[in-house]
């Protein structure tokens, strides 16, 4: 089960969700068959419960959105991204351990822009 504020990319929705989100945005870009995209799920949603106030966190099931997927060259899986402003600033490919992800999360939030006061 997924944590409640790890949204659903597809290509519909692709632009709307990251590309003008205002927080950096984390994609596991996933597939249903894919073993070693389950065995990391668990620390992908422990990561959203962590900095789900800071970083979007984000699916896409590669097998239902192949253009999002071919955008970003995704060809093994999983395969984490991490973007500011629809640029990708970092890349994980692969069962890494939670350490590993929660390093490309940080890469995330230290590009966002600092916001004037």
């Amino acid at each position: 089960m997924s944590h409640p504020s790890i949204v659903e990319v597809t290509d519909a929705n692709f632009a709307a969700q990251v590309e003008q989100s205002p927080l950096p945005v984390v994609i596991d870009f996933w597939a249903v068959w894919c073993g070693p995209c389950r065995a990391v799920a668990p620390h992908f949603d422990a990561l959203a419960a962590a900095y789900g106030d800071r970083v979007r966190f984000a699916k896409c099931d590669v097998d239902v959105n192949q253009e999002v997927a071919a955008r970003y060259d995704v060809r093994g899986m999983p395969t984490f991204l991490a973007l500011h402003d629809g640029k990708v600033v970092a890349q994980i490919l692969g069962a890494v351990p939670r350490a590993k992800l929660e390093e490309l999360v940080k890469k995330a939030i230290a590009a966002k822009p600092a916001v004037a006061a």
